[in-house]
């Protein structure tokens, strides 16, 4: 591939042999390189963005506006949580990660504090992205001298998740961490259930919230004209039951959407299940 301008040190426009263009992200890139010297294409630390890519415009612009290491320091995160997460990142989040480590930063230095209203959510219901998030900041520390709060280990974990996400699905790690609180409120509350966070029983029921979350913001709630289960579920467990129709006109309440009968037979099934643990 040929280099047409260096943005910085690890991020270059490229044009191909057949004259496609395309952001090429990578540590060190476009260090000493000019426009016009080829660059080789394949490598595994290597990220490319096709022009014709939303984010392309917009990546063009940071890039050439911000300092490498924020690039680097989203890279070096990316890599941590696909490693950890094993799964493979959109590539949307060097747009958005990047943009929000630089403004975090810009924020700390200028003494501006921005309170995230969900981080106690974000915290304790997606524990393995927030923990990427602490070592995150510790990059961030190590390499810039720039301390900032937990509260930014949230907001990377936020990115994160909606980075695992399909990025046109409507998918919003924030309001889900916020639904997911809202019915773990409304269970504990209606259930008189005091299950440690650290149990697995709690961490079982609220990875399935977080499923039920994706679907229910994505579109694709379970909606089957089979009601065996639902029925099933209001003989055999008629206080889960009554638990999770609590959540169904919460939900209608304050969000308008009807939770078919499958979704309320689940969300009760998996309610009774966690009960049925802290009475032990």
């Amino acid at each position: 591939m040929q280099i047409r301008k260096v943005l910085n040190s690890s991020v270059v426009l490229v044009r191909d042999d057949v004259g496609e263009e395309s952001i090429l992200l990578g540590k060190g890139i476009g260090y000493g390189r000019k426009a016009g010297e080829t660059i080789e294409r394949q490598s595994s630390d290597r990220v490319f963005i096709p022009l014709s890519n939303p984010d392309a415009q917009p990546m063009s612009e940071l890039f050439s506006s911000i300092g490498p290491e924020y690039l680097e320091l989203t890279q070096d995160i990316v890599a941590d949580a696909e490693q950890t997460l094993n799964v493979q990142l959109s590539p949307h989040i060097y747009l958005m990660l990047t943009d929000h480590l630089h403004f975090a930063v810009e924020r700390q230095q200028k003494g501006i504090v921005v309170t995230n209203r969900v981080f106690w959510e974000i915290k304790h219901f997606y524990r393995i992205e927030y923990a990427i998030g602490q070592r995150g900041l510790g990059r961030i520390k190590q390499k810039l001298g720039v301390e900032l709060p937990d509260e930014e280990a949230g907001n990377i974990a936020f990115h994160l998740v909606n980075a695992r996400m399909d990025a046109n699905a409507g998918y919003d790690a924030m309001r889900a961490a916020q639904l997911i609180g809202e019915i773990t409120n409304i269970v504990t509350y209606s259930m008189n259930c005091t299950v440690s966070g650290e149990s697995i029983h709690y961490t079982r029921f609220i990875s399935h919230l977080q499923y039920f979350a994706e679907r229910f913001f994505s579109g694709k709630l379970m909606d089957s004209e089979d009601d065996f289960l639902f029925q099933q579920m209001q003989q055999s467990y008629p206080a889960a039951m009554a638990c999770a129709e609590k959540i169904r006109t919460f939900i209608l309440r304050k969000y308008g959407v009807f939770l078919p009968n499958e979704e309320t037979a689940y969300l009760a099934l998996h309610i009774a299940r966690l009960t049925a643990y802290n009475e032990e």
